[in-house]
């Protein structure tokens, strides 16, 4: 994988909430943290508007980038952003160092592929219900995935696709699948009608239902 994106980073020696709302007022810059590698942890902050415009795109989740720390660079990852409550607003990263011998452990997004041609939706008039729209993986950082492709084209109307249906790229794993539980082996996309046709289709199926014979008359029992 291509080394696509950078940040600039200043190292900061002031931490705290106090710190950190001073830091975001008045240099209109992010709070955050490298760690991991074996290394120390190191406080940087990172210009908000610079990082707001690479979250624009989703490939810097799940993207391996430099950022440089006033003239010193390491390869990272975004591992978490912590934000606003109300607004939104990111108020914290959190960078994971990459360390080229060990694998990483990352949330990467699903792509659903083929659903104009799939036979479900453009032939039964099924819709696609996405239960999954990221995944867990275990890769090298050499191997990460800027997402996963997950191919709908062939399934049709109540067809569904499970962790294990999914083709990861080489040297990826799913972490739900690691151990080999089936109890784990979620579904990621399922084809169903539409609430409306499905209601329609099961009044549809009463009203084709054979009558039930009349009840035998009690009193002419009786009368027996």
């Amino acid at each position: 994988m291509s080394n696509a994106y950078a940040l600039a980073a200043k190292s900061r020696s002031l931490v705290g909430k106090g710190a950190s709302r001073r830091l975001r007022r008045e240099e209109k810059a992010l709070p955050a943290i490298v760690y991991g590698a074996g290394k120390e942890p190191t406080q940087v902050s990172i210009i908000t508007k610079d990082f707001i415009k690479q979250l624009e795109n989703e490939a810097f989740f799940a993207h391996i980038i430099d950022i440089n720390i006033e003239g010193a660079s390491e390869q990272v990852v975004l591992k978490d952003v912590q934000r606003h409550p109300v607004s939104n607003w990111p108020i914290h990263a959190d960078f994971l160092r990459i360390d080229q011998t060990h694998k990483i452990q990352m949330k990467i997004p699903l792509h659903f592929t083929n659903e104009d041609e799939c036979v479900g939706i453009k032939e039964n008039g099924g819709i696609a219900n996405h239960l999954m729209n990221d995944l867990e993986i275990l890769c090298f950082a050499k191997d990460l995935p800027e997402y996963i492709e997950v191919d709908v084209g062939a399934l049709d109307v109540g067809d569904s696709l499970h962790l294990s249906d999914i083709k990861l790229p080489a040297g990826v794993e799913a972490i739900a699948l690691i151990h080999g539980d089936d109890e784990h082996d979620l579904t990621v996309v399922t084809i169903a009608l539409p609430r409306a046709a499905a209601a329609s289709e099961s009044e549809e199926d009463e009203d084709d239902a054979p009558e039930a014979p009349p009840a035998p008359d009690a009193s002419k029992q009786n009368d027996d």
